[in-house]
Parts: structure tokens; sequence; C-alpha cells
């Protein structure tokens, strides 16, 4: 008795251990590249709160620091069905789409929020179809990345920023292409071309008067040692979509595809909470080591750099009226 017991109770365990396996091998697995890091804002949001939501159906494989896949080449891994996601940026889409470029250009967007209105107004289905018509992509939400503003050298009562005219003639390290040289100029300022090595010395010897970047990099490079204010101009509110493969989309039912679109916002929502937390601790933080932080006049700048885009080759590729859609979901 007790023998065939014995045999009952594994046979049993086996079945069960077959059952298990086979419910296992009936997941999805959901290989997400980023450059990011593991402990990055965006990393920790889709791996403690987007993984858990679609544990049920969906295996979250994360590979930090593009160890899987090399930066920039994530969309075209996804189209050719080599990864299941990523996070890309407007500035990669534009790559592709050359109309994304309205999205990673100064003072589009207003802030977190307004992200948010943005990517969910119908004004960006043609955009998100686009993507997955010929890219077989879906972008599924939108993550904050944070506000990039005018770090300077000179003291408040040296140099007060309250409008592009304030910034004339001011030497503002800004990245080396085209692009963000025009953003420079747009903004009232003279912008230098300069490797992100180079500006902490350039700004300690004053080869430049200033640079600018969200303020979680001010203090990770610890630029706050050789400059003196930082005036809050938000000049670009960056961002990343969360990009999920079509093919695998078409493959879950209607209810896995809910549950995958919600569990994205949700990290995106976690993540960009965390995000906003940090810069208004970092405003505090740097106020404590002397640094003057205050807020310009934001529509004397947004209205400037907006005129300058306005009949530019970087406007070219904009929709008609788009841009006054998108403004018009501002505060």
């Amino acid at each position: 008795m007790k023998s065939s017991f014995v045999l009952n109770s594994l046979a049993a365990l086996t079945a069960l251990a077959i059952a298990t396996s086979a419910v296992a091998d009936d997941k999805v697995t959901l290989r997400m590249s980023t450059p990011a890091s593991e402990t990055d804002q965006r990393s920790v949001a889709l791996a403690e709160v987007f993984a858990p939501e679609v544990a049920e159906f969906a295996t979250y494989e994360p590979h930090y620091n593009a160890s899987l896949i090399k930066q920039n080449s994530e969309l075209e891994a996804i189209a050719s069905g080599d990864l299941e996601m990523s996070i890309a940026s407007a500035q990669e889409l534009a790559q592709y789409f050359p109309e994304f470029s309205i999205f990673a250009t100064g003072y589009v967007h207003q802030d977190a929020d307004h992200q948010v209105r943005v990517f969910n107004d119908p004004l960006m289905d043609p955009f998100k179809q686009k993507v997955e018509d010929e890219l077989g992509v879906k972008l599924l939400a939108v993550m904050y990345l944070g506000r990039r503003h005018v770090n300077l050298r000179q003291t408040k009562d040296e140099l007060t920023v309250k409008t592009p005219a304030d910034l004339a003639g001011v030497n503002l390290r800004m990245p080396g292409t085209d692009a963000w040289q025009f953003l420079g100029k747009a903004l009232g300022a003279n912008p230098t071309p300069m490797a992100f090595t180079e500006v902490y010395t350039a700004l300690q010897t004053g080869s430049v008067d200033g640079q600018d970047n969200p303020l979680p990099t001010v203090v990770d490079a610890k630029f706050f040692e050789v400059t003196n204010q930082i005036a809050l101009t938000s000049h670009l509110v960056d961002l990343n979509y969360v990009a999920f493969s079509k093919a695998v989309w078409d493959e879950l039912t209607p209810e896995q595809q809910a549950k995958v679109k919600a569990a994205a916002e949700a990290a995106a929502e976690s993540g960009r909470n965390a995000q906003l937390q940090k810069e208004a601790e970092l405003v505090s933080f740097l106020e404590e080591k002397g640094l003057a932080i205050y807020e310009p006049d934001l529509n004397a700048f947004r209205d400037h750099v907006q005129s300058q885009y306005v009949g530019s080759e970087f406007a070219a590729s904009w929709p008609d009226g788009v841009l006054d859609k998108i403004n018009a979901l501002g505060n």
C-alpha cells in the first residue's frame, strides 16, 4: 500500500511538473535591450512595475548597458524579429521618420504631464501608425527623462537670464550636431560645440560661459563646482517611448494586449514620478552648494525658440498644424 501510494504521488508530482513546464513554455519571452544601466529610473520602473504585471503570460528579460543590441540599433532589431522591446528616443525615430524630429525640438513639450497629453492625443495616431506599419514597432507609452536647463559661470548679480536677449554673447557649450547648435542659437546664446569630457575644464578656465543639461547631469558631472547659477529654461523636455514588437503583439490575446499596454503606462508613470522627485530634490542640493536657481520668462523663451524653427530646415518634415495642436495641449 505504501509503495503504491508513493508511486501514485510521484506520478502526480511528475504530471504537475510537466503541466507547470508546459505553462512556462507557453510564456512569451520579452527581451528588453537598453543602453541604460540597471539603476536608471526607466530600467527600475520596467523591472519593478511592468514585469510583474505581465508575469502571468510573459517573461521579462532585460539586458542593460547595450549588452544585447548596440545603442541605436534596437528598432532595427525589433523590425527584423531579433528583439521584443526597447526604449526609443524621438531622435532615434527621426532617423527613420523625419517628422518625429518635432518631438526632439526646443519647447515643443512643456513638462512631463504635457508629454503624456501629447502622446495620448489623436494627433499622435498618424505618427504611431506609421512606425507600426513601416517598422513593425508599437509605441506603448512615453517615459520622462528630464528637462535641460542653462547652467552658467556668471553669478546672478553679473547676469540674470529672463529672456533670450539676456543670453546674447554668452558662450554656451552645446553638443556638436547641427540640430543642437541650432537650438543654442534659438535660445539666444552663442553655441560652442565641445565634447562632454571637456566641459568641466572649459567651465573652470572660462573657455565657455556655461552648458546645458538636466540637473542630474549637473550633479553627476560636478558642474556645480565650477558654475554659479542655473536658469530653469526647461528648453528641452526629453523623452523615450516604450517600443514593442508588433509581431509579438499580434500573437497576444486582446486581454494580454490590454495588460501589456496598461503595464507599460504604469511603469512610465512610476519612472516619471521618480525622476520628477529626483529633480526636485536636486534643486535643494544645488542651492545648498551655493548656486542661484530661478525660472526665467518661459513664454518669452518658448515663443522665440519656436519662431526660429518655423520655416527652417528642421521643421520642413513636420506635418501642417501639428505644432499648433501640441501647443494647444499645454498649460
